[in-house]
């Protein structure tokens, strides 16, 4: 239990508060819930490093749609990476709460989940 919810839910939590992205809290409530609890719950950690490793890849591929933005393909990208900054973290939070870890299609593995 981690403040009087489960863990799962706690993991539930760092992968739905990536949707906080569009009030700019979206980057840092997912890092400051994983480092709360990181050490004291391994499940919390591993959660916390999917998450990561997905808000990195996301800066990454955000950075080169805006170059290619020059040759009119940067829109295209920016718009699928939108969809998938929505669906992928609502994939990643139900399947938290139900005790699976996903990891993120796409998602540069810069974190080791063990």
């Amino acid at each position: 239990m981690i403040f009087g919810m489960k863990t799962n839910t706690y993991c539930m939590l760092i992968h739905l508060s990536q949707l906080l992205s569009f009030s700019g809290l979206g980057v840092i409530v997912p890092i400051v819930l994983w480092a709360i609890q990181k050490d004291n719950e391994p499940l919390v950690d591993r959660h916390g490093k999917i998450v990561l490793n997905w808000m990195i890849s996301m800066i990454i591929y955000l950075a080169v749609s805006a170059v290619l933005i020059v040759i009119l393909v940067g829109f295209v990208a920016l718009v699928i990476l939108g969809v998938l900054a929505i669906v992928f973290p609502i994939i990643g939070g139900v399947k938290a709460n139900s005790g699976i870890e996903w990891q993120y299609p796409l998602s540069i593995k810069f974190f080791n989940v063990v």
